[in-house]
């Protein structure tokens, strides 16, 4: 190899490789020499003690950083050796195949020159954090000798402690010292003698087309979405896809302005993904996928349109009991929240005031994922009185008119009384869920003892069943059926049969606790085969519904 430009001829060997020149070795001969035994002698004694061996380990760790300094002098000259020899084996290689890999050579001594800058650089790193923690080292090595020397016992034992406490805290004691760098470049190192030949006819890989998406084996179900694709053409060089989705409500080209940034799931190695555990809070979800070769990545594939819709509502707090604390889809007991509502007595008052503001969803039945067209819904503007009372009640902004519908409630643990159910909006203020002819209930009391019930135009049936701590709520309003379930297991709890002939709340009532509402689900497929099954449900499960008209 050819000496480099400026390299300093005057200038020592060393100094040329770069290495850093280890500090003399300090070593110090500490000899105690006996004094007169004072009055708090023992404990100066006990402390003496301490010292020495502190001493002793900051000696001894003064020589493992020596030691080390030169395992890294000696890893520096490796580097340097080595990749020296790998450039050499390089430069062979080049003059043999110089004519194709001009361009090659470059690109490849200059990655071994990073790799041995990246290297030399890590090891220096390590040099100066042991240059700096010996030096501090030898300032408490010396310290601590002075300090041997203190008379006074109510200093010593000051001194004593600052130099324990800054031993404690010495980086000397907080360095590796094992090199952070192999010295090895032998994966840098390159033998073309099979590629010699080959070479002449070496080209870039070429780009991935993009892949197509198969709609008809695409699947929307249980808040999962399963997306399948395939190549136009068999590649074998495609080493993975990558798959991107986002939500949206719009049914056709992109909105640059309103759209959501896409989400990335990288690395797939199958023509086939499910995304899971998806909150359906918009009517579709953009899917795209690009193939990937271990170069570079293909084009998209066209975006296709799923259909996402699922019943979404929040809770509304402009017509809740004020001892509730509502935020969007949590609901919250407060004693303290009404005090400054107005008392007020009476009986129901079950035509006054005017409804709240309420957006009606006609349908979230089973999504399928093809093209669909955007749908509006109609809205009513108004507001209506305050629940009051010992009527402890938060509605749903959302009317259920049609169509089957799902979503799931949690309760706190410390959690004393709530009902969960539904509700035409005729709800007086004074009114409890389950206790008039227009609202359907289960109740969950754990006040003093647990008991669970459903609950209909004030008549009450006792569930001899566990207490879920997540209850799913599905309301087919066109068949007629209100069902609870355990969320998790999908076990029917209990089931109404009716015929709704108004549109629907979902309704919640909550005393000494919390509340926390799961929406934007579709109805799950296992509750769908169980309420297939429940058309024939018996008197057990349906004693209420009589009165359910």
């Amino acid at each position: 190899m050819r000496p480099e430009a400026g390299s300093g001829r005057g200038a020592p060997a060393e100094a040329r490789r770069g290495l850093v020149q280890p500090r003399p070795r300090l070593r110090l001969q500490l000899q105690l020499q006996p004094r007169p035994r004072l009055p708090s002698s023992v404990a100066m004694d006990e402390q003496k003690e301490t010292l020495q061996r502190i001493v002793s380990t900051l000696a001894n760790k003064n020589d493992e950083i020596h030691n080390f300094i030169d395992t890294l002098n000696q890893t520096i000259r490796n580097v340097q050796v080595n990749s020296s020899k790998v450039i050499r084996e390089l430069d062979e290689e080049f003059d043999a195949l110089y004519s194709v890999l001009d361009e090659m050579k470059g690109t490849m001594a200059n990655t071994i020159q990073q790799e041995r800058a990246h290297k030399i650089q890590a090891l220096h790193n390590q040099l100066s954090q042991c240059g700096n923690a010996l030096e501090s080292s030898e300032e408490l090595l010396e310290l601590a000798a002075r300090t041997l020397n203190i008379m006074d016992p109510t200093e010593f034992s000051k001194a004593a402690r600052q130099i324990k406490d800054r031993v404690t805290m010495a980086s000397a004691f907080r360095i590796s010292l094992k090199p952070s760098i192999s010295d090895s470049m032998t994966h840098l190192m390159v033998d073309f003698s099979l590629e010699r030949h080959a070479l002449q006819a070496l080209r870039f890989l070429p780009v991935p087309k993009a892949p197509e998406i198969d709609i008809a084996a695409c699947l929307v179900a249980d808040n999962c979405i399963t997306v399948s694709w395939r190549m136009p053409e068999e590649d074998s060089r495609v080493d993975h896809f990558v798959l991107e989705y986002r939500k949206t409500n719009f049914d056709g080209f992109a909105r640059v302005k309103d759209e959501q940034p896409w989400e990335v799931i990288d690395y797939i190695k199958d023509t086939e993904y499910t995304l899971s555990g998806l909150k359906f809070d918009k009517k579709y979800m953009n899917v795209r996928v690009q193939a990937c070769n271990k170069a570079v990545a293909g084009e998209y594939s066209d975006p296709v349109t799923l259909e996402t819709k699922a019943f979404v509502f929040n809770l509304d707090n402009t017509s809740s009991h004020l001892n509730l604390k509502v935020e969007d889809t949590y609901v919250e007991w407060e004693p303290t929240g009404g005090k400054g509502q107005e008392k007020v007595k009476g009986k129901e008052n079950k035509g006054s005031g005017q409804y709240p503001v309420l957006k009606s969803n006609k349908r979230s039945g089973a999504p399928s994922p093809k093209r669909t067209s955007i749908g509006t819904r109609p809205t009513a503007k108004g507001s209506r009185d305050r629940f009051t009372g010992e009527s402890y009640t938060v509605l749903g902004d959302t009317t259920i008119e049609s169509g089957q519908h799902y979503w799931e409630v949690r309760a706190q643990k410390d959690c004393k009384s709530y009902s969960v159910g539904v509700t035409y909006k005729n709800l007086g203020k004074f009114d409890q869920l389950g206790k008039t002819n227009s609202s359907w209930c289960i109740h969950i009391n754990n006040w003093l003892q647990s008991t669970f019930s459903a609950k209909h135009n004030n008549k009450s049936k006792t569930l001899d069943i566990p207490i879920p701590d997540r209850i799913g709520v599905y309301c087919n309003f066109d068949g007629g059926q209100l069902m609870f379930y355990n969320a998790n297991s999908k076990e029917l709890l209990y089931a109404f049969r009716t015929k709704f002939t108004q549109p629907l709340l979902p309704g919640f009532m909550i005393w000494c606790g919390g509340l926390s509402v799961s929406t934007g689900l579709q109805v799950p497929s296992a509750v769908k085969t169980l309420q297939k099954s429940e058309n024939g449900l018996n008197s057990s499960t349906c004693s209420l519904n009589s009165v359910a008209q």
